[in-house]
């Protein structure tokens, strides 16, 4: 499968679809860039079961190894950006939360509060937020790490070592990351809601901290809480997997990295606007 996977993934790097001149007519065009999604589409699930598979069958191979880098991993793509995340909750509650609970007892709404709070910002903006956030900052660094690695042939010497560098490389990546996307989403809504009502507190909005967040929690359901855990950590696992694709997957040379990382960053935006999509249907269903 690796094999097949790895041609795969030449291919769709090759000049004969990267760099070939434009096409004559939009049907040319059109074709070339669905042939190189069904290959990219094709590649990525390839990479991702590939991934799956390690993670089930070798879940007790060198644990010694393996636990640390997970931590670290989860301290980079998690604790490390709390700061951030803490300024950016600030921001969203004040421009976002505060904003909408202002609006809403102006026009004598204020009992829609807890469910337009549950809907803007515990189901979409926050996960979705966070997500693109840690998609920037450490996504991008996943693709230069490994991107720089297989480009001076360390990945290689890792499998000349008998080292399965899916397991030491990308296993910690997919964990870290799904867990980090997850606890940084919850404290983003926690940060958000609370600065919200004190934005709307300065406002003189005639509205107790206990009422508020009674509304909030009387919108919430325990369908909230289970899609909210799924959803982060879908980001999570497949932002890892895009931005691990492309710095591991295929050949690069080091002038080849920076142009993979804004594909990769590119193609992580798409498949988080795809998979929130994919839950707002699921709510709806629900």
């Amino acid at each position: 499968m690796r094999g097949n996977l790895a041609k795969a993934f030449v291919l769709t790097n090759t000049p004969v679809f990267r760099r070939a001149p434009l096409p004559k007519s939009y049907t040319d065009f059109l074709g070339r860039k669905l042939f190189l999604f069904l290959l990219t589409i094709q590649g990525l699930g390839a990479f991702a079961l590939i991934t799956l598979g390690v993670i089930l069958k070798k879940n007790d191979v060198a644990k010694n190894v393996i636990q640390p880098r997970i931590r670290q991993e989860i301290a980079r793509a998690g604790v490390a950006l709390l700061p951030m995340f803490f300024f950016v909750a600030l921001g969203l509650g004040f421009l976002v939360v505060g904003q909408t609970v202002s609006a809403l007892a102006k026009v004598g709404a204020i009992s829609y509060l807890g469910s337009t709070m549950v809907i803007v910002v515990v189901r979409e903006l926050g996960p979705l937020l966070a997500a693109l956030l840690v998609l920037a900052r450490v996504g991008t660094a996943h693709v230069i790490e490994l991107g720089t690695a297989r480009a001076l042939g360390e990945v290689e010497a890792l499998e000349a070592l008998g080292i399965d560098p899916v397991h030491y490389l990308i296993v910690p990546r997919v964990i870290g990351m799904a867990l980090g996307i997850f606890s940084l989403t919850v404290y983003l809504i926690i940060g958000a809601l609370v600065s919200g009502y004190l934005f709307a507190f300065l406002q003189d909005v005639a509205l107790t901290p206990g009422d508020y967040f009674k509304q909030i929690v009387e919108s919430l359901g325990w369908l909230d809480f289970a899609l909210l855990a799924l959803k982060t950590i879908s980001f999570g696992f497949f932002i890892a997997i895009v931005t691990c694709y492309h710095g591991l997957a295929q050949p690069l040379r080091l002038e080849d990295v920076s142009r993979v990382a804004v594909r990769a960053v590119t193609q992580g935006v798409i498949v988080c606007v795809l998979i929130d999509a994919l839950f707002i249907v699921l709510y709806l269903i629900s």
